[in-house]
């Protein structure tokens, strides 16, 4: 018998499935994330969801807003007691990549966080530009996956 494929995500890191859903991506950077310790300890424990979560420019400066880490309560008497944390983090990236998405976002691009890595020493964040998608490419998206699934199953089979 055969061994089914491992559809896991790998180790250290996190993905947001929706970005290349709700997306046209473009360029991509990695950057830096300024966190706080239990921040980091939500983000080694993959405790942190992506979804919905989207970068802005303040002050020069790229900050992403509405990601979620739950951060672990460290009170006496509650185990494993959870918060969610929604709060603008800062990221980290250089002058000549915020002034490369400030001109795409004057364009009318979105930036968005498609991979969030914790398995080096630092916790890096994965931020592309992209134009949102209409709904009818949604339906084209989801079609040309099952048409793929299907040739992949007959190929298989024969």
């Amino acid at each position: 018998m055969a061994k089914k494929p491992n559809h896991k995500q790998p180790s250290g890191a996190v993905i947001n499935r929706r970005a290349r859903f709700d997306y046209d991506l473009g360029d991509e950077i990695v950057a830096g994330l300024a966190l706080t310790g239990q921040e980091v300890r939500a983000a080694r424990d993959n405790h942190v969801q992506l979804k919905g979560a989207f970068v802005t420019i303040k002050d020069n400066e790229l900050w992403l807003n509405n990601a979620s880490f739950s951060l672990k309560l460290n009170e006496k008497g509650q185990a494993n007691a959870r918060t969610v944390d929604t709060n603008p983090r800062k990221l980290l990236a250089s002058r000549k990549q915020i002034d490369a998405f400030a001109a795409s976002k004057q364009q009318g691009m979105t930036i968005v966080p498609t991979k969030l890595l914790t398995s080096g020493r630092f916790i890096k964040l994965v931020i592309a530009v992209g134009k949102g998608k209409k709904g009818y490419d949604k339906r084209e998206t989801i079609k040309r996956r099952d048409q793929d699934r299907d040739t992949q199953r007959i190929l298989k089979s024969q």
